[in-house]
């Protein structure tokens, strides 16, 4: 009854809710395609988060296996690799957060300021082309480029006289390697949204910033950034919940056996338990403990936000 209630009560134009439901109906039945599938497949599985709780035995099933409260995470908290793992995956993600994030801003910016059509539909398409190759091909990419061997790099640095680096195959410049190549296979894929962001920018702020005699900075400065700050705000948001996160497959891909000080993350860690020790409450806790720290660290961003004159995302 008071869902009724809440549907015929009238909105500040005198309509209620109940009118927008009947008038566009068409468009509220398409959302329960993507609502279906949001169940489907995050809502559901989600119930498995159980399986942390519990010592979890394959014969037993999922319901009979024995309950053990928060010792599995007692355990896991106790291990030696957990504590690289965190440190790793928060040290990855922060710098990763610092470099991807602010590339397409600057990208999107200068994309902005190229006044051939074509051109910068080039240049677009250029840029978007790397995300949509995978970790895998990334990875043999990189190897054919940057290999300590054979690699493309290499030959041409012994070529001109110089000594062969390790971009591959030593701790630091493994992790730089692997801070640039997530740069390059992300910040053409990012711009859209900003480019999106920009185009609503009302051009008549650009003329005005003209008559006062702005060059092209002084406008990206003071028309532009103010214009996207919203967009930024919420994107920053939304990508502080992946600093305890992470992509498995671009460390597997990019990983070897001359690099193992940075490669064991949170992610890494729930693949070697849940499937490859079969240890699925460990990698279950672990993963649970890895959602539980993002939420609280987009609800602590989304908090400051606020507080800080922006919309936020709540």
């Amino acid at each position: 009854m008071k869902f009724v209630s809440a549907l015929k009560s009238k909105d500040v134009d005198g309509k209620g809710l109940w009118y927008y439901f009947k008038r566009d109906r068409d468009l509220y039945l398409l959302l329960l395609i993507p609502i279906f599938f949001v169940v489907l497949f995050k809502i559901v599985p989600m119930f498995g988060a159980v399986v942390a709780f519990k010592d979890y035995k394959i014969a037993k099933g999922f319901w009979d296996s024995d309950w053990v409260g928060f010792q599995v995470f007692l355990d896991i908290f106790a291990k030696r690799d957990f504590g690289r793992a965190v440190r790793n995956t928060v040290m990855l993600n922060t710098l990763d957060l610092l470099l991807s994030f602010t590339a397409p801003i600057v990208l999107s910016l200068l994309l902005n300021e190229i006044r051939s059509v074509r051109m910068k539909r080039i240049n677009q398409t250029l840029l978007y082309l790397p995300h949509f190759l995978s970790w895998v091909i990334i990875g043999a990419i990189a190897y054919q480029l940057l290999g300590l061997g054979n690699g493309v790099i290499n030959n041409l640095v012994e070529s001109f006289g110089g000594t062969r680096i390790p971009f591959l195959q030593s701790d630091n410049h493994w992790l730089l390697s692997y801070l640039l190549i997530g740069v390059w296979q992300s910040m053409g894929w990012g711009t859209i949204i900003y480019l999106a962001s920009i185009s609503s920018i009302n051009p008549e702020l650009y003329e005005a910033a003209i008559v006062d005699g702005a060059g092209r900075l002084r406008k990206m400065w003071n028309v532009t950034l103010p214009g996207i700050r919203v967009t930024i705000v919420t994107l920053l948001i939304m990508n502080l919940g992946k600093v305890m996160g992470g992509s498995f497959e671009r460390i597997y891909a990019l990983a070897n056996k001359a690099t193992t000080e940075y490669t064991t993350t949170i992610e890494v860690l729930v693949y070697r338990w849940g499937i490859e020790a079969g240890h699925f409450s460990r990698a279950t806790a672990l993963g649970l403990f890895q959602a539980v720290i993002g939420l609280g660290l987009v609800l602590l961003a989304d908090y400051i936000a606020k507080k800080l004159g922006e919309d936020g995302l709540l």
